[in-house]
Order: structure tokens, then sequence, then C-alpha cells
């Protein structure tokens, strides 16, 4: 039976407050800083969860870890959860995301081995090709700044729209220059963009939303995004000072070791990149 604590955004919360509550009250230690007792790792629940699940049952013992995982569902606690303390490690990002995410909430979070790639995909419940796409169809894509961009230039890099010369992980809509579907956007947050696609004409939508939906981007995605020189790899990350943390350190090599890219492989087939 899997020992997977699955939280809600409130749980969390509720949680994190009762940390800081007992902090105050004369702990000298946080989890990050506490090398002893199991490694908590916040992680979404596909494909992250289930990758740190495969390690905790068939390689940690071996290694001598003490594993835990925390699935979260959101692409916020995560990050606050790490830097205060609650969480050892998280596992579910990128660098654009986290250097974005650092410079908004004033975090210190930081990568430690890069695991994997998801890619980005657009799809759609009314059509069957990206030809189909009406003119005025509604797209849906993620409204964090990252994500929007990134949806933005797979839409691009499939000739949908042109954007401005240069732009970069902050592209918004007002950055197109060309339109020929006249596409109208619905920005919507990046868990719900899945759920929007019975009521758009096409959503993009991230990886491990993809997948835990029950979709397989490799054979669904009207367009997908290309793994080649990405820089979207999702890594293990920490609060900085704890990247020497020996629990971590081991949870770095193995997840970057043959086992779990075979792993990935078998399970995934194609809709989640080993980046190692």
């Amino acid at each position: 039976m899997r020992n997977t604590a699955k939280l809600t955004t409130a749980v969390l919360a509720a949680g994190a407050l009762t940390f800081g509550l007992s902090a105050c009250g004369g702990s000298d230690k946080d989890a990050s800083s506490d090398y002893s007792g199991p490694l908590v790792v916040a992680a979404s629940p596909t494909p992250h969860a289930e990758i740190l699940d495969y390690v905790k049952d068939h390689l940690a013992k071996k290694a001598g870890l003490d594993l835990e995982v925390k699935e979260f569902t959101d692409y916020i606690t995560p990050n606050t959860a790490t830097q205060d303390g609650s969480v050892g490690a998280n596992y579910f990002q990128n660098q654009p995301y986290l250097d974005d995410f650092n410079k908004k909430r004033g975090t210190t979070i930081v990568p430690v081995v890069t695991v994997h790639l998801e890619p980005l995909g657009l799809y759609s419940h009314k059509v069957k090709s990206v030809d189909a796409l009406k003119s005025g169809a509604t797209v849906a894509i993620p409204n964090d700044t990252v994500n929007e961009a990134r949806s933005l230039k797979l839409l691009a890099a499939k000739g949908l729209i042109t954007l401005k010369d240069g732009v970069g992980s902050e592209a918004t809509p007002q950055d197109i220059t060309a339109n020929p579907k006249k596409l109208t956007f619905k920005e919507v947050e990046a868990a719900q963009t899945v759920r929007s696609l019975d009521d758009v004409d096409a959503a993009v939508v991230n990886g491990n939303y993809a997948i835990s939906s029950g979709i397989k981007p490799a054979k669904e995605a009207l367009v997908l995004e290309s793994a080649k020189d990405s820089p979207y790899g999702n890594f293990l990350a920490v609060k900085k000072g704890n990247e020497k943390d020996p629990r971590v350190e081991k949870l770095a090599k193995l997840l970057t070791s043959p086992e779990v890219k075979k792993f990935i492989e078998d399970k995934y087939q194609g809709s989640v990149i080993a980046s190692f």
C-alpha cells in the first residue's frame, strides 16, 4: 500500500500554519535543515510522485534513504513549503518557472538535478487536427507567466500565431503580431486547462495534468512541444543551502539512475522523457 499523503491546498495551508506556530514555540530546526529522519518531498501527483514512489518502493531502502512523498495539486505550495521547511525538497517544476517564482515571492529555491521533461501539448475534444480549428476558435492557455509564454511559443512554433521578435518567458497574447485564424485566448489556472476542454475549442495543457487525466500526449496531442534543447526539464529542488543534505544527494543519484530511466520509458511511452 502506498504511503503517499494526498493533501489539498487548504490542508497544506493549515499544516504550514501549524508548522510555523511550532517553530515559534522553540524548535531549533525545520525539516529542511534537519538531516535526520525521512526526506519529505513535495511533488505533483503525475508523473513526479509516481516516479518518487518507484524510487521509494524499489531503490531507496538499498541506498539507505528514508523517503516520504507528499502530493500537491498546485504549483505554489510545493515551493512555499520547501522555503519554510515544511518539506525538505520538491519535484514538480522547471527552471523558467522557478526563476519567476523566486523573483516574485522572494524565495531561495534552487535546482539539484534535472530528471525529466513533460512536453506541453495542444488538445481538443472537438477537432482532430490543427487545420480543423475554425476561425475565431477559443483556446485555453495557462495563466501563470511562464506557462502562458510557453504555450504561446508552442502555438507560434506550429505556425498558428506569430510573436514579436525576441519575446521571452513573459510573452502574453498582447505580444501576438499575427493571428491568421483569429484565435481567442482564455487564460485559466494551469490545472484547469484540461478541465476546460469541453468548454473551449482547444486547450494547451501541461504534461502532468494531461497524463493524470488519462490523456496520452505522444498519441493525442494536436501539436506537441519538442524535447530538443528544451529549457523546461523538471528537477528535484531544495531551499538554498540544503543541496548537500546527504539524503538529497542520495535521492538525486537514484532519480538519475538507469532503473528510473527505464521506468519512465516503460510507463509513459514517450509522454514523459528522461532528461539524463
